[in-house]
């Protein structure tokens, strides 16, 4: 019933920038927490950003500084900028949405199927 779906992904240069877009739609009463996790082969998923229905932003070290997470409610959408990618940031992204389908709903957890980042020269 909701559906997210990633865009933005693709092969760029050590020292480029990516902009990753992720689009609910379906059945959304209301957002709550937003996050990028990524996977890289033969490693375990990993969280690279969250964002707060308040705007709070969490990052691992590994990120910090050069990844940013942002929400655009009215569009149902988070975004992750990267910049300043290495080799070490290719992986799998996937975006996962909290949010509630109805007043009367449980929260519920979301994945989009992933799209591919790939750093090299």
């Amino acid at each position: 019933q909701v559906q997210l779906v990633e865009s933005g992904g693709g092969l760029v240069q050590p020292g480029g920038s990516l902009r990753l877009s992720c689009a609910a739609s379906g059945s959304i009463y209301r957002l709550n927490a937003m996050g990028w996790y990524r996977q890289a082969p033969g490693k375990q998923r990993e969280l690279v950003a969250h964002i707060t229905s308040g705007g709070t932003r969490n990052y691992p070290d590994s990120v910090k500084g050069r990844f940013t997470i942002s929400r655009d409610n009215a569009k149902n959408t988070v975004y992750l900028q990267m910049n300043s990618l290495n080799p070490e940031d290719t992986a799998v992204y996937y975006c996962n949405v909290d949010l509630y389908e109805g007043r009367w709903s449980a929260l519920r957890s979301y994945w989009g199927q992933g799209t591919q980042v790939t750093v090299s020269s």
